[in-house]
């Protein structure tokens, strides 16, 4: 089984990373982009076929390692 998770900054966290690609982006000349905020991907294979498993064992990950849950929010997504 596989699954993705997304990782993001929760919101009010200072977003130093996204500001300057913010302003890179305006430099290069897209206009209107009013805000980015960066995050991360994980896609994980997992050996096993129960989707509420899967579920739980990613959510360990996430909480153990893959996210900083005092300052980013997870999203976990099974795809297969």
């Amino acid at each position: 089984m596989k699954a993705r998770v997304i990782v993001t900054l929760k919101s009010g966290v200072l977003d130093p990373q996204g500001q300057a690609i913010e302003g890179s982006l305006t430099s290069l000349g897209f206009e209107g982009v009013s805000a980015v905020r960066q995050g991360k991907v994980f896609d994980v294979e997992l050996s096993t076929d129960d989707e509420s498993s899967a579920r739980e064992e990613i959510d360990a990950m996430c909480e153990k390692l893959l996210a900083n849950t005092v300052v980013e929010d997870y999203a976990v997504e099974i795809i297969g």
